[in-house]
């Protein structure tokens, strides 16, 4: 949920204002929902997994059982839009705490558990704020201040920057000199800048506070259930956490792998409700069956398609495709059968989308045009094309170094709808991960991005003419 600036929800009707409306950020407010969000592209797709999620949730909230899940997709496939959707819809059960993985830790470094740490300040603070604010009003007990305090005794530098921080804040915090809660305030404070910056943290102080894992997690524990316990008895809602970009470029998937499947005990044992986004690929690694999430939790949101399985254009899926644009911008912006093109060279993935109108709006505005044309949807195309051919190469990213001609074998196989080239490996979890391979329809079959196409048949893998690219 990176770049949170609030969208226009009005269409654009100039070159000029474009790219007010196409911004790649996720749908989060009510106006937004409602000027932008089109329920086309889940009909396309497969159907609402948001529905089967609400129902989860409901049951759980019945239960008073902690439900976990992780929803997956494609990089702008539209996750958090979803889930922004999902939680309007349960807010008369659910006070959400979500965060980002971009903005809280350190994407490249982060430690697993950094997530938890940040998970036990965001709820202590949230439950604090007065009811109207989505609080319960409450600060956490004494006990549960002084567990927390008392987890980080041995550590004399962390204990003491947390009492400078606590000075400086406890008068906005509304705590009395010296209090506890000041003191924790401080400390939350004083963690809250070494997990932003977590390359800076020592071997040693990880390494210690991970032998002692087990007993945050209880600590952990308990102020959860009393800080459910308290919004519970003040709004009648429970607490559900929500951890989102954890599949963004940048974050190295041993990151992610380390924290979810090496870590999992961190979120198969607390006590609360949590929904995590995660990379598609991460659903088709061989570690997959490792996810502290079951099957029936794990909600895979599929591409939209542009194609068919044998490479015949999905009208259905190009169709939702331009009606989400439309809600977006004049069509009448484009000049004649120069929309179509970049539609099916977005994959019909709206960040893809969005990325290559804004560049060929720009081009048209530059040279003084009121229209976009060939030309400039062409110059968007090839740009957008280069970056695809860039991700195809090694990526410090992937878990295994996979040389090109591999990968490219296997796109062909995919390409030619081949069963076999579905199974799980390093090489289809290193295309998942850069978008090359889509996943269509809820129905797991694989087929090859556009641009890829139009890179395969240029590097003669795939005959000239071959259909499914933007040539």
């Amino acid at each position: 949920m990176v770049d949170r600036r609030t969208l226009t929800p009005q269409r654009s009707l100039t070159l000029a204002n474009v790219y007010r409306t196409l911004q790649p950020t996720p749908l989060t407010t009510a106006e937004e929902l409602a000027a932008f969000y089109i329920e086309d592209i889940n009909a396309v797709r497969g159907g609402d997994k948001m529905q089967r999620l609400n129902l989860r949730l409901q049951r759980a909230y019945n239960d008073r059982i902690p439900f976990k899940a992780c929803v997956m997709g494609h990089r702008g496939v539209g996750k958090s839009t979803e889930v922004s959707r999902l939680l309007a819809q349960i807010s008369p059960q659910f006070q959400a705490i979500r965060f980002s993985a971009t903005t809280v830790l350190d994407p490249g470094s982060f430690k697993p558990l950094d997530v938890l740490l940040v998970m036990m300040m965001e709820v202590a603070k949230a439950t604090a704020k007065p009811i109207n604010e989505g609080g319960a009003g409450r600060r956490p007990s004494r006990a549960r201040l002084q567990e927390i305090w008392d987890w980080f005794a041995t550590e004399k530098e962390t204990r003491q920057l947390a009492e400078q921080a606590a000075v400086s804040i406890e008068a906005g915090a509304g705590a009395k000199e010296d209090s506890l809660w000041g003191k924790v305030l401080g400390l939350f404070a004083t963690l809250k800048g070494e997990i932003k910056f977590a390359s800076a943290q020592t071997t040693e102080i990880v390494t210690y506070r991970l032998t002692r894992l087990d007993l945050l997690i209880e600590v952990a524990n308990r102020l959860l259930d009393e800080c459910n316990a308290a919004l519970r008895q003040e709004t009648g809602k429970q607490w559900l956490f929500v951890g989102e970009d954890f599949d963004r470029a940048g974050i190295p998937s041993t990151q992610i792998e380390n924290l979810f499947i090496n870590y999992a005990n961190i979120f198969q044992e607390l006590r609360s409700h949590l929904i995590f986004t995660l990379p598609i690929s991460l659903y088709y690694s061989a570690k997959a069956t490792r996810l502290p999430f079951s099957g029936d939790c794990s909600f895979v949101i599929p591409d939209t398609p542009m194609f068919d399985a044998r490479h015949i254009p999905n009208q259905v899926g190009q169709s939702a495709v331009i009606k989400a644009l439309a809600a977006r911008m004049d069509l009448q912006l484009f000049e004649s059968n120069t929309l179509p093109r970049l539609i099916v060279a977005s994959g019909g993935n709206l960040r893809d989308l969005f990325s290559l109108i804004n560049y060929a709006a720009d081009g048209a505005f530059i040279r003084g045009a009121e229209k976009v044309d060939d030309a400039d949807a062409d110059a968007a195309i090839v740009n957008l094309r280069s970056d695809y051919e860039r991700r195809l190469g090694q990526s410090p990213y992937d878990p295994e170094e996979i040389d090109y001609e591999n990968k490219a074998k296997l796109l062909v196989r995919i390409y030619n709808g081949e069963k076999e080239a579905q199974m799980t490996n390093p090489a289809l979890y290193s295309l998942l991960n850069s978008r090359a391979v889509q996943e269509f329809n809820g129905q797991r079959w694989f087929g090859v991005h556009p641009l890829v196409v139009d890179i395969l048949v240029a590097q003669e893998y795939l005959q000239t003419g071959a259909a499914g690219g933007t040539f």
